[in-house]
């Protein structure tokens, strides 16, 4: 099943990227959380609704280049390059999501790559060539 979730996020990505909002929601599970760490705090989405709109958003259509998607079992490390802000190169960030039955049911934002690979209990080197994209 860890394969099928790693195909499942990269589909995700794909869809957002095409602004095909609707894909993505057929993804979801309806009660997902969508959070930066505490799915209780101001701004967290408590289900598929919500992160729907949230995605909608104008500043949220270009999500930035997917760099990697990393299995972790029943959930799997998402790796992005955000835009340019400014000219500058953004710091890579990434989310933890996790799956059940084949639906997202959570995506929790962690605030480093680094914090994100150690949470999911994962390594990651991007020098390494199979793992890229």
């Amino acid at each position: 099943m860890s394969s099928e979730n790693v195909e499942i996020a990269r589909r995700g990505y794909e869809a957002i990227r095409r602004g095909d909002v609707t894909e993505v929601g057929e993804l979801l599970d309806e009660d997902v959380k969508w959070h930066a760490g505490d799915p209780m705090a101001v701004g967290a989405c408590r289900n598929r609704k919500q992160a729907l709109a949230f995605m909608r958003r104008p500043e949220r259509r270009d999500p930035g280049e997917l760099i990697d998607v990393i299995d972790a079992g029943d959930r799997v490390v998402v790796i992005l390059q955000p835009p340019p802000v400014d000219g500058e190169r953004a710091p890579m960030r990434a989310q933890i999501t996790m799956f059940r039955d084949g639906k997202v049911i959570e995506m929790a934002g962690c605030p480093t790559v680094e914090a994100a690979l150690a949470e999911a209990g994962v390594e990651w080197r991007p020098a390494d060539r199979r793992r890229l994209i």
